[in-house]
């Protein structure tokens, strides 16, 4: 590394400790790779992350013990990347390790199995430029297979908008209904990091960490979606919160995580003088209970919440649709049919309402109803 490139990111790193930037100064972007045992995959993913159209991102990349070769991948690289060789610890663990290495004013997770797209990084800074004071900018992803040959689809599906703008208010009443993308279609400001790290290292977050993020973003500064597709998401059968069917494990691990999440929320929104909510139950999103009727039907006797009832859970549900403000009325009464549905029908159709509701590209001609009834 030059002494030139020294010298900018030690004045990056003492603008970013004081908040403070020469508005002639071009963000810095900072791109934290988190890394266990995808060697296969690392280098589409460095790779991507070097070859941004925008010139002024460093590379950090963040390997939890990996047991593979990722470790002489990564070595492949020298000086064009900033390695973290850590023990195992789970995927909070290597995001906290990323962003302690960094000196961006921006900062984006990518996961070792996704990629970005050469104008993404250009696209994120332009937007964090024109609105001084988001706390984060997101965009959707083309999912790949392990290939890395588009599938047809995206994540989140082009046919659910992304909303833009002050969702503080949906985040206190809703946030596991805000359509976000998984983290590798976020960037986050600097500003909104250092008030949420470092993050929370329990078993539950092992893996999906992101929702954590994705959940307190909100609540502290506006969220602005972007139109473009800004990378590439890939399935290839051992994602750790992305299967293409109903996981029951992934259900039940995202409802024990869903409500330790609700908690930081409320913690977070007292801190910012956001008195709207006072624990963690009085957050319940339409996403969290279906998730919870899924459990509840399919396997009643591991489903984590004893106090759960299918009379509850509709009850809940129709509650939680009515106060969908950012809905239509046709489509709010559509989630209240759905829970009285799901609850009541025979197996069969139950299953198949769970599947249409989480995995929303197999709805088929019920998109159309649905995005026709949303407008």
């Amino acid at each position: 590394m030059s002494q030139a490139s020294q010298v900018t990111r030690a004045q990056r790193a003492v603008d970013r400790q004081q908040g403070t930037r020469d508005a002639h100064r071009p963000f810095l972007v900072s791109i934290v790779i988190n890394n266990y045992n995808y060697g296969r995959f690392l280098a589409d993913a460095i790779e991507s992350a070097l070859r941004q159209s925008y010139a002024h991102v460093e590379v950090i990349v963040v390997d939890d013990g990996s047991t593979d070769h990722s470790r002489e991948v990564i070595s492949k690289y020298g000086d064009r990347i900033i390695p973290v060789f850590k023990e195992n610890g789970g995927q909070s663990s290597a995001f906290s390790a990323g962003f302690q290495k960094s000196h961006g004013q921006i900062i984006m997770f990518l996961d070792a199995d996704d990629m970005l797209l050469p104008h993404t990084v250009g696209a994120v800074a332009a937007a964090f430029e024109a609105a001084p004071g988001l706390s984060k900018v997101q965009f959707r992803l083309e999912i790949v297979d392990a290939a890395g040959h588009p599938t047809g689809g995206y994540t989140p599906p082009k046919k659910i908008p992304m909303p833009s703008g002050d969702l503080r208010r949906h985040t206190l009443l809703f946030p596991d209904d805000i359509c976000s993308p998984p983290t590798s279609g976020n960037a986050f400001a600097v500003s909104t990091l250092q008030q949420i790290f470092p993050m929370p290292e329990t078993h539950i977050n092992k893996t999906g960490a992101d929702l954590y993020l994705i959940n307190l973003a909100p609540l502290f500064g506006l969220v602005v979606s972007l139109p473009a597709i800004g990378g590439r998401y890939r399935v290839h059968g051992q994602n750790h919160d992305y299967t293409g069917r109903l996981d029951m494990d992934g259900v039940r691990r995202t409802i024990r995580r869903t409500a330790i999440n609700h908690q930081f929320i409320v913690y977070h929104a007292q801190q910012l003088g956001l008195h709207n909510v006072s624990s963690g139950d009085d957050i319940v999103s339409v996403t969290y209970l279906a998730n919870r009727m899924a459990s509840l039907r399919i396997d009643p006797m591991r489903h984590p919440l004893k106090e759960d009832t299918r009379t509850r859970l509709v009850w809940l549900g129709i509650k939680e649709s009515s106060r969908r403000f950012d809905l239509p009325r046709h489509t709010r009464l559509l989630f209240m049919i759905w829970f009285v549905a799901a609850a009541v029908g025979p197996a069969r159709m139950t299953k198949w309402l769970l599947e249409t509701a989480f995995f929303p590209e197999q709805r088929g001609g019920l998109n159309k109803l649905i995005h026709r009834l949303a407008r």
